[in-house]
């Protein structure tokens, strides 16, 4: 059936009943919730970014560095998390977060956190940096 603004290409195409254009509809929202649900963090969402950040580094990095505004690290030659401002930025870490941390020390484990996380670390050790 010819249509002044269908291409021959377009005119080729099966022509979609009411039903079928449902359910693509139904099948692309049901997708679309899917996906957002495993895209959201898995956070609660009475924690803030910076008790996130600080749960993150906690759980895998308490066992060597000082990760809080006082207190000596576990391991000495691991620097405490309050003084990481005093030798680079700290938001220039956000890339070595992303993309696993690699360190001269034989001892330190390579790391690697998604965005959301990299976000919280970043805005915890902000908020324990010595001035």
């Amino acid at each position: 059936m010819f249509h002044p603004n269908r291409t021959k290409w377009e005119d080729s195409l099966p022509r979609q009943t009411g039903r079928a254009r449902l359910w693509r509809a139904s099948a692309g929202i049901v997708a679309m919730a899917v996906v957002a649900c495993f895209a959201a963090p898995a956070w609660p969402a009475d924690k803030t970014q910076v008790d996130k950040g600080e749960e993150l580094v906690k759980k895998n990095c308490a066992r060597c560095h000082a990760i809080g505004k006082e207190g000596d690290s576990p391991h000495p030659p691991a620097p405490p998390f309050r003084t990481l401002s005093k030798k680079y930025p700290v938001e220039d870490l956000a890339e070595s977060l992303a993309e696993g941390i690699v360190s001269g020390h034989p001892d330190m484990p390579i790391f690697v956190f998604g965005p959301h996380d990299v976000d919280a670390i970043i805005d915890y050790l902000q908020s324990i940096q010595v001035q």
